[in-house]
């Protein structure tokens, strides 16, 4: 079978195809989230947040960004971005520039100090990735990373073209609330 599976549903090992899938799911997020408190230990006497690292390195990588773009290259929403940027706008690492080509724009520019800063801190950004994969041989860190980069590849096409599912929770919600006990739907 070329899911993986032995053709009932299930691994060779008697966990279920959709077992696995939560695993690798959790496994993926439990990773990437231990990845970020070791850099955030890492970093924390510089003064330095991960938000704020983020920030350093999309800008680094698009100078000029709008406040707006930067946002969505952060995945958050404008206001928080707008906070992160106010915070390194004080401590000199950013600057805003009015748009030339629309006035209501700002665009924001990595300063000097700004460049500094993140140059200081890639090393240990790629020292923090570098020791997470210590263990791995040169083969099976590019065959990772190539894994990884094909199911990012097809999220990102999910993403774009994956319709929401058909649900319609107002059947279920009055169905539940005609069994449900009256202490029940307190909460």
């Amino acid at each position: 079978m070329t899911d993986g599976t032995n053709g009932h549903g299930t691994s060779g090992n008697g966990a279920s195809s959709a077992d696995e899938s939560l695993h690798f799911g959790w496994l993926a997020t439990d990773v990437a989230r231990l990845m970020r408190t070791v850099f955030d230990r890492r970093v924390r006497t510089l003064g330095l947040t991960r938000p704020q690292w983020l920030a350093l390195v999309r800008l680094s990588r698009r100078p000029g960004a709008s406040q707006s773009e930067l946002a969505d290259m952060m995945e958050i929403e404008k206001a928080p971005a707008g906070r992160i940027v106010d915070r390194m706008e004080e401590k000199g690492w950013v600057e805003r520039r009015p748009d030339p080509a629309d006035r209501r724009v700002n665009r924001i520019y990595l300063t000097d100090r700004g460049q500094r800063v993140f140059a200081a801190i890639l090393p240990i950004s790629i020292d923090t990735v570098h020791d997470a994969l210590s263990n791995l041989s040169q083969s099976d860190r590019t065959r990772l990373v190539a894994l990884l980069s094909n199911v990012k590849s097809t999220l990102q096409a999910l993403a774009e073209s994956d319709p929401a599912p058909d649900i319609d929770w107002a059947d279920e919600d009055s169905e539940n609330s005609d069994r449900a006990s009256p202490d029940s739907q307190a909460i």
